[in-house]
């Protein structure tokens, strides 16, 4: 690993012409390493889980699988073994738990609350977002979807989402609160419904909003109307005032379920329900915070939330319906099965009783739950879908091996200053100091300012992959540059940055990922770091993982795990490069940022620093997404044509 500055700047200096062009001139893909090997499920080279679930799930009258902020991860986790199966291995899994369902003479609904986008190759490496990804998350049959904010940062997407999928999954496609340009009419209008009312096969009526937390960084092609404007709306009190007989209410969204998260407005619109319907069943299922967490909000009312990046399936089941209070005409006691048992909160005035638990995305959780075995478990369907993200794949050459990466580093399982675990001071200071180089000025020393949030996953060891830059880095943020900034003033910019507000988009926040392999590697988000209790079946010794802490407690992960360490970081971070090599500092200094954060860079300059003084560094397409796959090519290329992982 060459961690020396100098020496980095010294290789770089021999690719001039690579460091002067954007991505897609220079940085796609190359005919070199394929990293694949073949099985005989889930995607190639994908490990599995070595051990499963802890028991079966509680069927109620109602049940929910619950997807969000799967971020385009539908090949699942090729190195990691508690997440490894794919959106085929789903497809069946979904179809098997419906036709259970059927079995057994209860319902089961199906719900993702958005974030499609922004996360790995298959739904970013195409020229429009989602090209390749969406038609393959479409494979799911959803009762109810809505938006998340990735899908409004960018025109192209908001209208993808609009003009196409809209379409497609028709008042199943639940937006309460946004609205795309219409381009026709000129006009501003809802992507899907406002809401919608449907009955269940067994007789349940139900209604359902959708509704996105109040999201501000959107492009102009979109609106987003705030909770307290919406529950306003003529269209939302005159469905909370109608006649028709509801059930039960559900409200989903790209929306923390926690009432108390900063960004949730969950509570506003039920708030704005229970003022018309104060007894009626309400059940929640947010996302937005990449978390699995659980949250009561009365006697009758609960949610869940069910993490990110295709590692967790959500699961919710309610029974207490019967014809004094509901249309449900299934099974109240689901035989063969273990029912739902437990109150909203002890001692609740209330019929209705509930079980949640959070799922690891692996085909050994499948197989469990659907009572199948690897031989019979798979449907045509799913593997037509495993086959698709396979080609999908190929095509795109995600498997391209840049470099192998010598050793794991992660975003916060070990102190933001250890150079030896840590991506920021172990790989992503490095490369930027060695890659973003605007050949003109080298010999200037420079500040280079980026988000922690913007490096969205741990870097494992093993090929580095064209799909991994995706994954590491996926965002498209320009680095632009105030050339010659006195360093006295450059140099407070990151405490400043710090001291400051943290943009959501690149917030960052401890996000779940754990490493089976390596039990260093790895931090799970959740509001309390435990060990869970509870009896470990059929293994010698549980692997790190999700360890969660709720509303109820510690016993809702359907998989045991063991802890893993887990590091506050700050929001911003700081590389430093071409200085003085006597150990002195510069006078003045190039001081380089990503666009998306100029408005507070030259708030924290001051006075006499304004936009006008602010330029591309490199060009006007080399963006965040960029520097990682070229530093590959300089520091990791030793065993790279055979990269153990």
């Amino acid at each position: 690993m060459l961690r020396s500055l100098g020496l980095i700047g010294s290789i770089a200096a021999i690719l001039p012409s690579a460091l002067a062009c954007g991505y897609d001139d220079c940085y796609g893909p190359i005919d070199k390493v394929e990293h694949v090997r073949h099985v005989k499920r889930m995607q190639p080279g994908a490990p599995n889980a070595t051990y499963g679930p802890k028991a079966p799930l509680e069927w109620g009258q109602v049940n929910f699988l619950h997807t969000t902020d799967t971020h385009g991860w539908l090949q699942g986790h090729l190195k990691e073994q508690n997440y490894g199966a794919d959106w085929g291995d789903f497809v069946t899994f979904s179809r098997r738990m419906k036709q259970t369902a059927g079995n057994l003479g209860v319902d089961l609904l199906l719900v993702d609350t958005g974030d499609l986008h922004d996360g790995t190759g298959l739904s970013d490496a195409t020229k429009e977002d989602g090209t390749k990804s969406m038609p393959i998350f479409n494979e799911i049959e959803y009762d109810l979807l809505t938006i998340g904010n990735h899908e409004l940062y960018v025109s192209e997407v908001a209208y993808q989402m609009f003009n196409d999928y809209s379409k497609k999954w028709g008042d199943r496609y639940v937006t309460s609160n946004v609205k795309v340009l219409n381009h026709k009419t000129g006009e501003y209008e809802y992507v899907g419904a406002t809401h919608r009312y449907f009955t269940t096969p067994n007789g349940l009526r139900v209604m359902a909003f959708g509704v996105l937390f109040d999201f501000t960084g959107n492009s102009n092609a979109s609106q987003v109307i705030k909770a307290n404007d919406m529950v306003k709306e003529s269209w939302f009190t005159e469905a909370l005032a109608s006649k028709k007989q509801v059930d039960l209410f559900v409200l989903f969204g790209h929306n923390p379920v926690r009432a108390t998260d900063k960004y949730s407005t969950f509570k506003v619109v039920f708030d704005a329900i229970r003022a018309s319907h104060p007894q009626t069943p309400v059940q929640l299922l947010g996302g937005h915070t990449h978390i699995r967490d659980f949250a009561v909000y009365d006697d009758n009312a609960v949610g869940i939330e069910s993490g990110r990046f295709c590692e967790t399936l959500g699961w919710m089941s309610i029974s207490g319906f019967d014809p004094s209070n509901s249309g449900f005409h299934g099974v109240r006691h689901p035989q063969g099965v273990p029912n739902p048992t437990r109150p909203a909160r002890d001692g609740a005035k209330s019929p209705f009783v509930y079980s949640r638990r959070y799922l690891d995305w692996n085909r050994k959780t499948f197989l469990y739950h659907s009572k199948q075995t690897e031989k019979t478990y798979d449907y045509h369907s799913g593997l037509r879908v495993t086959g698709d993200i396979t080609r999908d794949r190929e095509e795109l050459k995600l498997g391209q091996v840049y470099g192998c990466a010598p050793q794991d580093y992660c975003i916060d399982c070990a102190p933001f200053t250890d150079d030896k675990k840590n991506i920021f001071p172990g790989v992503i200071h490095p490369a930027v100091s060695a890659i973003v180089l605007n050949e003109t000025r080298k010999d200037k020393s420079r500040i280079i300012l980026g988000n922690t949030g913007a490096i969205r996953f741990d870097l494992h060891k093993g090929p580095f992959t064209y799909d991994d830059n995706f994954i590491v880095s996926p965002f498209r943020d320009v680095f632009f540059y105030i050339a010659d900034v006195p360093f006295d003033k450059a140099s407070k910019v990151i405490g400043q940055l710090n001291n400051g507000v943290v943009d959501k988009r690149f917030a960052s926040t401890r996000i779940p990922s754990d490493e089976c392999t390596n039990p260093t590697l790895g931090h799970m988000s959740r509001r309390d770091m435990r060990e869970p209790r509870g009896i470990v079946r059929r293994q010698d010794a549980v692997v790190p993982g999700y360890t969660t802490e709720d509303d109820w407690g510690t016993d809702g992960d359907d998989t045991q795990h063991s802890d893993v360490p887990s590091f506050s970081i700050p929001g911003y971070w700081e590389a430093r490069a071409s200085f003085p090599k006597d150990g002195s500092n510069p006078d003045k200094v190039d001081l380089i940022f990503f666009d998306f954060i100029q408005s507070h860079v030259l708030a924290d300059l001051g006075a006499g620093f304004t936009a006008d003084m602010v330029h591309c560094y490199i060009n006007c397409t080399f963006t965040s997404q960029d520097f990682m796959l070229p530093y590959a090519k300089l520091a990791w290329q030793e065993n790279v044509d055979n990269c153990p992982i």
